[in-house]
């Protein structure tokens, strides 16, 4: 089996932590491959990077998939665009790391919070929850206030940070799991579970379990309707390349 992780921001290190992380959960046999888009923000911020980047993901996996097979996609961003048209585009399963990590938090726990970077992105990231219609079993959204590339640049100051909003998820939120909002904190979960005594869960590990749950299965994408093929249509001065 082999499952495409697809970094949402062009920084080639968080690429390799995601696919670390990948890696680390993933069942023998199963291989993993980390892209990074050609184009596209260096970090995933706010919602015009967001919309860039899922034309840059879009972008790579149709690139990948001109002369490579796979058995799903993992898109690796934390309440991003994009996770619908790559459904629209491709016959597998792809799994955004948002869904799957509250989806498997649910099964954790009667309320999840989440605990992101900047507070400019949890709105997207509610929106996100909201549109899966998850929403109603999170607690809260915190903003640890640390940019993504900074998780990477400072790793102890972040793992303050994200300890101290989860501390406060679980004991003003009343949240009972924990799940850490971005792909970029991969590899924290460890840590953030000894200081608050709570599951958490990494949106990355949780997507590759579903994405292997789903090939084994032989389930993908419905094409009944909602995510039907694009149609066929000249597409003027656009940079990414149609499978």
């Amino acid at each position: 089996m082999r499952i495409v992780v697809v970094n949402v921001n062009t920084t080639a290190s968080v690429t390799e932590a995601i696919a670390a992380s990948a890696r680390s959960v993933a069942a023998p046999g199963t291989e993993i491959v980390g892209l990074t888009p050609r184009f596209g923000a260096e970090s995933v911020e706010g919602n015009l990077e967001s919309y860039l980047a899922a034309v840059g993901v879009a972008d790579a996996v149709a690139r990948y998939a001109a002369g490579e097979s796979f058995d799903a996609v993992i898109q690796a961003g934390y309440g991003e665009h994009g996770r619908e048209g790559l459904q629209e585009m491709l016959d597998v399963p792809v799994v955004d790391i948002t869904e799957a990590a509250a989806t498997t938090a649910m099964y954790l726990g009667h309320r999840y919070s989440v605990v992101t970077t900047l507070d400019r992105t949890v709105p997207l990231i509610s929106d996100r929850l909201l549109l899966a219609g998850l929403e109603r079993r999170c607690a809260s959204v915190r903003a640890s206030g640390l940019a993504v590339l900074e998780l990477e640049q400072d790793p102890d100051r972040a793992v303050a940070a994200i300890v101290e909003e989860a501390r406060l998820a679980v004991e003003h939120d009343h949240a009972e799991v924990i799940c850490l909002g971005c792909g970029g904190m991969a590899g924290l979960e460890e840590k953030v579970r000894a200081e608050t005594g709570v599951p958490v869960v990494d949106g990355v590990q949780a997507a590759v379990t579903v994405a292997e749950s789903l090939v084994r299965l032989r389930l993908s994408t419905s094409k009944a309707r909602t995510y039907a093929a694009p149609r066929t249509k000249k597409i003027t001065g656009f940079p990414l390349e149609m499978p």
